[in-house]
C-alpha cells in the first residue's frame, strides 16, 4: 500500500473517556490519504479496548503502544518513528478538531510554500462540558510569530502540521523535557524554516484540571523557563518573556481553590496581550 500523505499524531494516556472525540474529527476530515497513529504511554485504564474497537472499523488507524509512563516527548518520538506520511499533522486526544477542511487547506498551504517547516491556525477554548469559554487566533505571519516566539507557544499544538523532513532534520521532540516539548520543538523549527498560523480556527482546546498546565503548573512553567534560556539569543524579547513567566511562577503559589477561581480569566487576559 502507497505511503499515506498525512501522518495524523496523537499522544494520549488514560484518556479512554475523550479520545473518541479526537478520533471522530479525524475521521471527519474531507481529506482522506491519511494514517492515524495514536501513542499510548502506558494507559491504566480502558484506552487499549477504545482503540481497538476503533481498529476494527478503520484500517487507518495504528496503536503504538508503551506500557510505562516516560513522558510526552518520547511519546511522541515513538509515533514519529512510524509515520510514513510527507507531512504530520498533531491532534491532542482532549482537543478534536472543528474544520472539516484543516487538512486540505494545510497541505495546499505547504505544497504551494516549500521555505514553510510548519503551519496551524487558531483555537475555540471550551469546558470540560464542551460549552465555548472564549477563543483565540495566534500570530498569522512568520515576523509576527517571532515576536511572539518567547513569550508563549507559538503555536497551538491541535492545529499544527509540518514537514516530517524538517521534524527529523530537527531531532523530532527533545526526550530530556517532560513538559513543553512542543514549545522546544517549534522554536527548533523555526530556526530552519518559515511559520504560518491561519487566521482561522482550527480546534478545540478543553480547559480543565486534567491539563498538565494547570494541574502540574509550577513544573511546567520551570521547564519553560529553561526552554526560554535555551533560545534567548535566538528570538526577540527574552527579558519580557522572563517577567512574564516570573510572574506566572508567582502565582503558582496561590492556594490551589484560589487559582481554580481566577485561572480561567487569566488564561482569557493571557491570550489577548501575548496570544
Amino acid at each position: 500500500m502507497s505511503n499515506p500523505k498525512i501522518s495524523i499524531v496523537m499522544a494520549t494516556r488514560n484518556r479512554a473517556h475523550l479520545i473518541n472525540q479526537a478520533i471522530e474529527s479525524v475521521m471527519g476530515q474531507n481529506f482522506k490519504n491519511w494514517e492515524l497513529i495514536i501513542a499510548d504511554g502506558g494507559s491504566e485504564d480502558s484506552t487499549p479496548k477504545v482503540v481497538s474497537e476503533w481498529q476494527k472499523k478503520e484500517s487507518r488507524i495504528v496503536y503504538e503502544r508503551h506500557e510505562g509512563n516516560d513522558g510526552i516527548s518520547k511519546n511522541y518520538n515513538r509515533a514519529f518513528l512510524v509515520a510514513r506520511g510527507e507531512y504530520i499533522a498533531m491532534i491532542d486526544d482532549d482537543d478534536p478538531w472543528l474544520d472539516r477542511e484543516k487538512l486540505d487547506k494545510q497541505i495546499k498551504f505547504l505544497d504551494g510554500n516549500p521555505e514553510y517547516a510548519g503551519c496551524g491556525g487558531g483555537v475555540v477554548v471550551v469546558n470540560p462540558a464542551g460549552k465555548e469559554l472564549y477563543r483565540y487566533l495566534k500570530p498569522e505571519t512568520d515576523g509576527e510569530i517571532r515576536k511572539h516566539m518567547l513569550l508563549s507557544n507559538p503555536m497551538a499544538n491541535s492545529t499544527t502540521m509540518f514537514r516530517k523532513s524538517a521534524a527529523e532534520k530537527v531531532g523530532w521532540y527533545d526526550e530530556s523535557l517532560w513538559y513543553s516539548g512542543d514549545r522546544d520543538f517549534w522554536l527548533k523549527m523555526g530556526l530552519i524554516g518559515k511559520l504560518y498560523n491561519f487566521p482561522e480556527y482550527f480546534s478545540y482546546y478543553t480547559l480543565g484540571a486534567h491539563n498538565t498546565s494547570i494541574a502540574d503548573i509550577r513544573p511546567h512553567l520551570k521547564t519553560s523557563f529553561e526552554v526560554m534560556r535555551r533560545y534567548r539569543n535566538k528570538y526577540p524579547r527574552y527579558y519580557p518573556a522572563l517577567f512574564l513567566n516570573c510572574a506566572q511562577y508567582a502565582y503558582s503559589f496561590l492556594p490551589k481553590s484560589v487559582r481554580k477561581i481566577v485561572h480561567q480569566s487569566l488564561a482569557r487576559l493571557k491570550r489577548m496581550v501575548v496570544k
